[in-house]
Protein backbone atom coordinates (compact mmCIF):
# COMPACT_ATOMS: atom_id res chain seq x y z
CA UNK A 1 0.00 0.00 0.00
CA UNK A 2 0.99 3.49 -1.26
CA UNK A 3 2.19 6.12 1.61
CA UNK A 4 -0.19 8.11 2.39
CA UNK A 5 -0.57 11.88 3.74
CA UNK A 6 -2.42 11.87 6.94
CA UNK A 7 -5.58 14.23 6.26
CA UNK A 8 -8.03 14.77 8.35
CA UNK A 9 -9.39 17.81 8.30
CA UNK A 10 -10.09 21.19 6.23
CA UNK A 11 -6.88 22.96 6.10
CA UNK A 12 -6.49 26.68 7.11
CA UNK A 13 -5.56 27.55 3.61
CA UNK A 14 -9.06 27.93 2.25
CA UNK A 15 -7.72 26.76 -1.65
CA UNK A 16 -7.06 23.74 -0.18
CA UNK A 17 -9.69 20.64 0.34
CA UNK A 18 -7.48 18.55 2.96
CA UNK A 19 -5.16 19.45 5.61
CA UNK A 20 -2.50 17.50 8.10
CA UNK A 21 -4.00 15.93 10.70
CA UNK A 22 -3.69 18.09 13.90
CA UNK A 23 -3.52 17.14 17.19
CA UNK A 24 -5.82 18.10 20.15
CA UNK A 25 -3.17 18.37 23.08
CA UNK A 26 -5.34 21.61 25.33
CA UNK A 27 -6.51 19.94 28.73
CA UNK A 28 -10.20 22.19 28.34
CA UNK A 29 -12.34 21.80 25.76
CA UNK A 30 -13.90 25.57 25.72
CA UNK A 31 -15.67 28.02 23.79
CA UNK A 32 -14.24 31.40 23.24
CA UNK A 33 -14.91 34.54 21.17
CA UNK A 34 -12.55 36.47 19.73
CA UNK A 35 -12.40 40.47 19.79
CA UNK A 36 -14.83 40.22 16.28
CA UNK A 37 -17.44 37.83 18.02
CA UNK A 38 -16.40 34.85 16.44
CA UNK A 39 -16.61 31.82 17.68
CA UNK A 40 -13.43 29.57 18.55
CA UNK A 41 -12.56 26.42 20.06
CA UNK A 42 -9.77 24.76 22.09
CA UNK A 43 -9.82 21.43 21.84
CA UNK A 44 -10.55 18.19 24.49
CA UNK A 45 -7.87 16.25 25.86
CA UNK A 46 -8.53 13.43 24.12
CA UNK A 47 -8.79 10.34 26.25
CA UNK A 48 -6.61 7.77 25.27
CA UNK A 49 -6.54 5.90 28.68
CA UNK A 50 -8.05 2.54 27.49
CA UNK A 51 -5.43 0.01 26.27
CA UNK A 52 -4.78 -0.44 22.73
CA UNK A 53 -5.31 -3.81 21.27
CA UNK A 54 -1.99 -3.49 19.09
CA UNK A 55 1.65 -3.91 20.09
CA UNK A 56 4.11 -1.57 21.24
CA UNK A 57 6.58 -0.21 18.28
CA UNK A 58 3.51 -1.50 15.69
CA UNK A 59 2.95 0.74 13.05
CA UNK A 60 -0.61 1.58 13.61
CA UNK A 61 -2.94 1.19 10.85
CA UNK A 62 -4.86 3.94 9.98
CA UNK A 63 -8.50 4.10 8.95
CA UNK A 64 -10.93 6.91 7.58
CA UNK A 65 -13.88 7.85 9.49
CA UNK A 66 -17.24 8.06 7.20
CA UNK A 67 -20.25 9.46 8.42
CA UNK A 68 -18.74 10.53 11.61
CA UNK A 69 -21.25 11.97 13.48
CA UNK A 70 -19.49 13.11 16.50
CA UNK A 71 -16.93 10.77 16.53
CA UNK A 72 -18.14 7.60 18.15
CA UNK A 73 -16.48 5.04 16.25
CA UNK A 74 -13.37 7.39 15.77
CA UNK A 75 -12.89 7.20 19.60
CA UNK A 76 -13.70 3.52 19.15
CA UNK A 77 -10.91 2.99 16.98
CA UNK A 78 -8.36 5.49 17.94
CA UNK A 79 -8.67 3.37 21.69
CA UNK A 80 -8.04 0.11 20.11
CA UNK A 81 -4.87 1.82 18.82
CA UNK A 82 -5.45 2.67 15.22
CA UNK A 83 -5.17 6.32 13.37
CA UNK A 84 -7.27 8.45 11.81
CA UNK A 85 -6.49 9.97 8.59
CA UNK A 86 -9.86 11.47 6.57
CA UNK A 87 -13.19 12.10 8.25
CA UNK A 88 -16.36 13.42 6.16
CA UNK A 89 -19.72 14.37 8.16
CA UNK A 90 -21.93 17.04 6.20
CA UNK A 91 -24.07 17.98 9.14
CA UNK A 92 -22.64 21.48 10.84
CA UNK A 93 -23.45 21.06 14.20
CA UNK A 94 -22.13 17.43 14.26
CA UNK A 95 -19.02 18.67 12.60
CA UNK A 96 -18.36 21.38 15.15
CA UNK A 97 -19.06 19.09 17.96
CA UNK A 98 -16.16 16.50 16.28
CA UNK A 99 -14.14 19.68 16.01
CA UNK A 100 -14.40 20.86 19.76
CA UNK A 101 -13.02 17.42 20.72
CA UNK A 102 -10.96 16.35 18.33
CA UNK A 103 -9.17 19.61 16.86
CA UNK A 104 -9.84 19.39 13.49
CA UNK A 105 -13.54 19.63 11.51
CA UNK A 106 -14.58 16.49 9.49
CA UNK A 107 -14.72 17.24 5.15
CA UNK A 108 -18.09 17.52 4.23
CA UNK A 109 -20.99 15.66 2.19
CA UNK A 110 -19.31 12.45 1.15
CA UNK A 111 -21.12 12.58 -2.12
CA UNK A 112 -18.82 15.33 -3.55
CA UNK A 113 -16.05 14.34 -2.43
CA UNK A 114 -13.21 12.60 -5.39
CA UNK A 115 -12.18 9.07 -4.64
CA UNK A 116 -8.10 11.31 -5.09
CA UNK A 117 -9.51 13.14 -2.24
CA UNK A 118 -9.36 10.63 0.13
CA UNK A 119 -6.18 9.14 1.30
CA UNK A 120 -4.91 5.49 0.82
CA UNK A 121 -6.02 3.62 4.23
CA UNK A 122 -5.79 0.27 5.78
CA UNK A 123 -9.28 0.58 7.54
CA UNK A 124 -12.94 2.15 6.21
CA UNK A 125 -15.21 2.76 8.82
CA UNK A 126 -18.12 4.08 9.05
CA UNK A 127 -21.96 4.12 10.30
CA UNK A 128 -23.79 5.15 6.78
CA UNK A 129 -26.97 6.93 7.43
CA UNK A 130 -29.75 4.56 9.24
CA UNK A 131 -32.63 6.12 8.91
CA UNK A 132 -33.65 4.66 5.60
CA UNK A 133 -33.75 1.30 7.29
CA UNK A 134 -35.29 2.52 10.44
CA UNK A 135 -39.26 2.19 12.15
CA UNK A 136 -38.52 5.31 13.28
CA UNK A 137 -37.60 7.05 9.81
CA UNK A 138 -40.09 5.20 8.05
CA UNK A 139 -38.13 2.31 6.27
CA UNK A 140 -38.04 3.31 2.72
CA UNK A 141 -34.79 1.78 2.18
CA UNK A 142 -32.86 2.79 -0.76
CA UNK A 143 -35.99 4.54 -1.87
CA UNK A 144 -34.69 7.59 0.57
CA UNK A 145 -31.30 9.05 -0.66
CA UNK A 146 -30.19 8.22 2.86
CA UNK A 147 -30.45 4.86 1.65
CA UNK A 148 -28.47 5.40 -1.21
CA UNK A 149 -25.33 6.58 0.32
CA UNK A 150 -24.76 2.94 1.03
CA UNK A 151 -23.31 3.19 -2.77
CA UNK A 152 -20.55 5.85 -1.54
CA UNK A 153 -18.56 3.14 0.82
CA UNK A 154 -18.75 1.01 -2.15
CA UNK A 155 -17.23 3.39 -4.31
CA UNK A 156 -14.65 4.23 -1.82
CA UNK A 157 -13.62 0.44 -1.02
CA UNK A 158 -13.62 -0.30 -5.15
CA UNK A 159 -11.33 2.68 -5.28
CA UNK A 160 -8.85 2.57 -2.24
CA UNK A 161 -8.82 -1.51 -1.50
CA UNK A 162 -8.50 -0.87 2.11
CA UNK A 163 -7.68 -4.08 3.99
CA UNK A 164 -10.69 -4.47 5.87
CA UNK A 165 -13.99 -2.44 6.84
CA UNK A 166 -16.47 -2.07 9.91
CA UNK A 167 -20.03 -0.95 8.70
CA UNK A 168 -22.76 -0.05 11.19
CA UNK A 169 -26.47 -0.24 11.16
CA UNK A 170 -29.97 -0.24 13.39
CA UNK A 171 -30.79 -3.60 13.86
CA UNK A 172 -33.91 -3.45 11.18
CA UNK A 173 -31.67 -3.22 8.09
CA UNK A 174 -30.89 -6.57 8.26
CA UNK A 175 -35.40 -7.28 7.96
CA UNK A 176 -35.97 -4.39 5.94
CA UNK A 177 -37.58 -5.51 2.62
CA UNK A 178 -38.12 -9.07 4.00
CA UNK A 179 -34.28 -8.67 4.34
CA UNK A 180 -34.05 -8.01 0.37
CA UNK A 181 -32.08 -4.98 1.33
CA UNK A 182 -29.85 -6.52 3.43
CA UNK A 183 -29.15 -9.16 0.71
CA UNK A 184 -27.96 -6.70 -1.89
CA UNK A 185 -25.22 -5.07 0.39
CA UNK A 186 -24.02 -8.09 1.44
CA UNK A 187 -24.00 -9.24 -2.23
CA UNK A 188 -22.17 -5.95 -3.03
CA UNK A 189 -19.49 -6.01 -0.37
CA UNK A 190 -18.36 -9.69 -1.57
CA UNK A 191 -18.53 -8.94 -5.27
CA UNK A 192 -15.73 -6.50 -4.27
CA UNK A 193 -13.85 -9.37 -3.00
CA UNK A 194 -14.48 -9.14 0.68
CA UNK A 195 -14.51 -11.83 3.25
CA UNK A 196 -18.00 -10.21 5.35
CA UNK A 197 -18.96 -10.91 9.11
CA UNK A 198 -22.03 -9.53 10.33
CA UNK A 199 -24.04 -9.79 13.82
CA UNK A 200 -26.65 -7.99 15.65
CA UNK A 201 -24.91 -6.31 18.70
CA UNK A 202 -26.47 -4.69 21.84
CA UNK A 203 -24.66 -2.02 24.20
CA UNK A 204 -26.32 -3.66 26.68
CA UNK A 205 -23.51 -6.16 26.11
CA UNK A 206 -20.46 -3.53 26.18
CA UNK A 207 -21.75 -2.29 29.93
CA UNK A 208 -23.89 0.69 28.74
CA UNK A 209 -27.13 0.90 30.47
CA UNK A 210 -28.67 0.82 26.90
CA UNK A 211 -30.66 -1.49 24.90
CA UNK A 212 -29.10 -0.36 21.84
CA UNK A 213 -29.26 -3.04 18.97
CA UNK A 214 -26.85 -2.38 15.90
CA UNK A 215 -25.99 -4.55 12.97
CA UNK A 216 -22.40 -4.77 12.65
CA UNK A 217 -20.88 -5.82 9.47
CA UNK A 218 -17.22 -6.23 9.17
CA UNK A 219 -15.34 -7.07 5.87
CA UNK A 220 -11.52 -8.64 5.26
CA UNK A 221 -9.70 -8.45 2.28
CA UNK A 222 -7.47 -11.48 3.02
CA UNK A 223 -9.70 -13.89 5.04
CA UNK A 224 -8.59 -13.10 8.42
CA UNK A 225 -9.40 -15.25 11.32
CA UNK A 226 -11.93 -12.44 12.94
CA UNK A 227 -13.73 -13.53 15.92
CA UNK A 228 -16.53 -11.34 17.40
CA UNK A 229 -16.25 -9.79 21.18
CA UNK A 230 -17.38 -11.82 24.00
CA UNK A 231 -20.68 -9.92 26.00
CA UNK A 232 -19.04 -8.73 28.74
CA UNK A 233 -21.68 -8.21 32.30
CA UNK A 234 -23.37 -4.78 32.70
CA UNK A 235 -21.67 -2.98 35.76
CA UNK A 236 -22.54 0.38 35.08
CA UNK A 237 -25.64 1.21 36.74
CA UNK A 238 -28.04 4.17 35.68
CA UNK A 239 -27.07 5.37 39.11
CA UNK A 240 -23.56 6.31 37.61
CA UNK A 241 -24.63 7.93 34.66
CA UNK A 242 -27.73 10.36 35.93
CA UNK A 243 -26.98 13.76 37.56
CA UNK A 244 -28.70 14.43 40.89
CA UNK A 245 -32.51 16.19 40.24
CA UNK A 246 -31.27 18.80 42.55
CA UNK A 247 -28.09 19.67 39.69
CA UNK A 248 -30.32 19.29 36.75
CA UNK A 249 -32.04 22.34 35.17
CA UNK A 250 -35.62 23.15 35.32
CA UNK A 251 -36.34 22.66 31.49
CA UNK A 252 -35.81 19.13 31.95
CA UNK A 253 -38.14 18.42 33.38
CA UNK A 254 -41.75 17.51 31.95
CA UNK A 255 -44.41 19.68 32.47
CA UNK A 256 -47.35 18.43 35.24
CA UNK A 257 -49.61 17.24 31.93
CA UNK A 258 -47.09 14.91 31.13
CA UNK A 259 -46.25 13.59 34.61
CA UNK A 260 -49.49 13.39 35.28
CA UNK A 261 -50.07 11.25 32.17
CA UNK A 262 -46.88 9.12 33.07
CA UNK A 263 -48.28 7.82 35.90
CA UNK A 264 -51.77 7.31 34.75
CA UNK A 265 -50.10 4.98 32.34
CA UNK A 266 -47.76 3.73 35.33
CA UNK A 267 -50.62 2.48 37.59
CA UNK A 268 -50.65 -1.35 38.27
CA UNK A 269 -46.75 -1.99 36.54
CA UNK A 270 -44.18 -2.39 38.90
CA UNK A 271 -41.19 -0.28 39.07
CA UNK A 272 -37.62 -1.07 39.26
CA UNK A 273 -35.86 0.62 42.55
CA UNK A 274 -34.88 4.35 41.06
CA UNK A 275 -33.28 5.63 39.25
CA UNK A 276 -35.59 3.79 36.06
CA UNK A 277 -36.29 5.15 32.89
CA UNK A 278 -39.32 4.53 31.41
CA UNK A 279 -39.65 4.47 27.77
CA UNK A 280 -43.08 5.38 26.08
CA UNK A 281 -43.17 3.32 22.46
CA UNK A 282 -45.16 4.67 19.36
CA UNK A 283 -47.88 2.70 20.88
CA UNK A 284 -48.16 5.38 24.04
CA UNK A 285 -47.57 1.90 26.12
CA UNK A 286 -44.88 3.19 28.96
CA UNK A 287 -42.31 0.50 30.63
CA UNK A 288 -40.46 1.73 33.60
CA UNK A 289 -36.90 -0.19 33.13
CA UNK A 290 -33.29 0.05 34.90
CA UNK A 291 -31.78 1.09 31.42
CA UNK A 292 -32.33 3.05 28.80
CA UNK A 293 -33.59 2.10 25.61
CA UNK A 294 -32.06 3.00 22.80
CA UNK A 295 -31.27 7.14 22.22
CA UNK A 296 -33.15 8.35 18.93
CA UNK A 297 -32.64 11.85 17.26
CA UNK A 298 -36.28 12.19 16.24
CA UNK A 299 -38.55 10.62 18.47
CA UNK A 300 -40.99 12.47 20.89
CA UNK A 301 -38.60 14.51 23.45
CA UNK A 302 -40.64 12.74 26.35
CA UNK A 303 -40.33 9.48 25.11
CA UNK A 304 -37.73 8.78 27.83
CA UNK A 305 -38.26 10.13 30.72
CA UNK A 306 -36.00 9.56 34.00
CA UNK A 307 -38.26 8.34 36.93
CA UNK A 308 -41.21 9.68 35.18
CA UNK A 309 -40.72 13.44 35.55
CA UNK A 310 -37.72 14.36 33.85
CA UNK A 311 -35.78 14.57 30.54
CA UNK A 312 -31.83 13.46 29.96
CA UNK A 313 -29.47 16.26 30.24
CA UNK A 314 -26.30 16.12 26.97
CA UNK A 315 -24.09 15.06 29.79
CA UNK A 316 -26.65 12.15 30.05
CA UNK A 317 -27.17 11.24 27.11
CA UNK A 318 -23.51 10.97 25.95
CA UNK A 319 -22.49 8.83 29.38
CA UNK A 320 -25.52 6.44 27.70
CA UNK A 321 -23.43 6.48 24.97
CA UNK A 322 -20.09 5.96 26.43
CA UNK A 323 -18.41 9.05 25.80
CA UNK A 324 -15.60 10.40 28.39
CA UNK A 325 -16.63 12.87 30.71
CA UNK A 326 -14.72 15.63 29.04
CA UNK A 327 -16.09 15.34 25.82
CA UNK A 328 -17.74 18.72 25.30
CA UNK A 329 -21.20 20.32 25.10
CA UNK A 330 -20.83 23.84 22.42
CA UNK A 331 -23.73 23.05 20.44
CA UNK A 332 -27.42 23.59 21.55
CA UNK A 333 -29.13 20.74 23.87
CA UNK A 334 -31.25 19.42 21.55
CA UNK A 335 -28.61 19.22 18.72
CA UNK A 336 -26.63 17.42 20.92
CA UNK A 337 -29.65 14.72 21.78
CA UNK A 338 -29.84 14.35 18.09
CA UNK A 339 -25.83 13.69 17.98
CA UNK A 340 -26.26 11.42 20.64
CA UNK A 341 -29.48 9.39 18.84
CA UNK A 342 -27.36 9.20 15.58
CA UNK A 343 -24.16 7.88 17.22
CA UNK A 344 -22.86 4.72 18.25
CA UNK A 345 -21.94 2.81 21.81
CA UNK A 346 -18.24 4.14 21.50
CA UNK A 347 -17.29 0.72 23.72
CA UNK A 348 -19.22 -1.59 21.35
CA UNK A 349 -17.23 -0.12 18.98
CA UNK A 350 -13.73 -0.12 20.62
CA UNK A 351 -14.17 -3.81 21.31
CA UNK A 352 -14.86 -4.96 17.45
CA UNK A 353 -12.25 -2.51 16.66
CA UNK A 354 -9.36 -4.67 18.91
CA UNK A 355 -10.84 -7.76 17.03
CA UNK A 356 -10.31 -6.48 13.58
CA UNK A 357 -7.21 -4.76 14.70
CA UNK A 358 -6.11 -8.53 16.32
CA UNK A 359 -7.65 -10.42 12.91
CA UNK A 360 -5.15 -8.27 10.73
CA UNK A 361 -2.07 -9.48 12.57
CA UNK A 362 -2.71 -13.02 12.07
CA UNK A 363 -2.27 -14.77 8.81
CA UNK A 364 -4.84 -15.35 6.53
CA UNK A 365 -6.83 -18.63 6.52
CA UNK A 366 -5.75 -21.12 3.88
CA UNK A 367 -7.64 -24.43 2.36
CA UNK A 368 -4.66 -27.28 1.93
CA UNK A 369 -2.22 -24.58 2.46
CA UNK A 370 -3.07 -22.68 -0.65
CA UNK A 371 -5.09 -19.14 -0.12
CA UNK A 372 -8.86 -18.14 -0.29
CA UNK A 373 -10.50 -15.38 -1.46
CA UNK A 374 -14.00 -14.12 -3.11
CA UNK A 375 -13.87 -13.25 -6.81
CA UNK A 376 -17.32 -12.21 -8.51
CA UNK A 377 -19.37 -13.19 -5.19
CA UNK A 378 -17.89 -17.03 -5.48
CA UNK A 379 -15.31 -18.43 -2.61
CA UNK A 380 -12.16 -19.85 -4.66
CA UNK A 381 -8.89 -21.36 -3.70
CA UNK A 382 -5.79 -19.58 -5.26
CA UNK A 383 -3.70 -22.29 -6.99
CA UNK A 384 -0.12 -21.49 -8.07
CA UNK A 385 0.96 -21.02 -11.10
CA UNK A 386 2.76 -24.27 -12.12
CA UNK A 387 1.45 -27.34 -9.91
Amino acid sequence: MKKSSNVTGKKSDPKSRLAQKSHAVSAKNTLNKTTSGEKTFKPAKIDNSHTNSQKAGDMKLKFIDLFAGIGGIRLGFERAGSECVFSSEWDEDAGTTYEAYFGERPQGDITKIANSDIPDHDILAGGFPCQAFSIIGGMKGFGDTRGTLFFEIERILKAKQPKAFLLENVRNLTAHDKGQTFKVILEHLRLLGYHVHWRVLNALDFNLPQKRERVIIVGFKDNHPFVWPSPQPLRKTLSQILEPDESVSEKHFASEKIRLSVEARLTGKKCPPKPWICHENKAGNISPLPYSCALRAGASYNYLLVNGYRRLTPRENLRLQGFPENFPTVVSDSAIRKQCGNSVPVLMIEAVAKQVLAALQEKPIKVNGLPVAFHEGQLEVIFPNTL
